[in-house]
């Protein structure tokens, strides 16, 4: 029987089911924290806090479904680039609606 942590022949690391099964209830519990978070009055808070549960669970599903983690550095590479480009493109989004001269037609 191989460990959790060893290389398979094939150079892939073996990922055993309790892994995914774990990965599974923080998902679980990650849905059920954005249902409760819905129903409090945060204020300004309430998109914030749906926000960063959507990231942390967006981050697992990236590093272990699709298997980012044990991925070579040109993969982690490729990632994060798209990450990077699609917060520079809402950034500069941002800065035009910032910048804008609302009301004054």
């Amino acid at each position: 029987m191989s460990e959790p942590n060893e290389q398979a022949h094939n150079g892939h690391q073996v990922v055993g089911p309790a892994v995914y099964v774990a990965i599974l209830f923080s998902l679980l519990v990650g849905t059920g924290l954005t249902v409760w978070a819905s129903f409090l009055e945060l204020g300004p808070w309430n998109p914030i806090i749906a926000l960063a549960i959507a990231t942390t669970k967006a981050m697992l599903v990236v590093l272990f479904f699709m298997h980012v983690k044990y991925s070579t550095k040109l993969t982690k590479l490729t990632v994060f680039a798209g990450i990077f480009m699609f917060l520079v493109l809402i950034s500069m989004t941002l800065s035009d609606y910032i910048s804008r001269a609302w009301g004054s037609w």
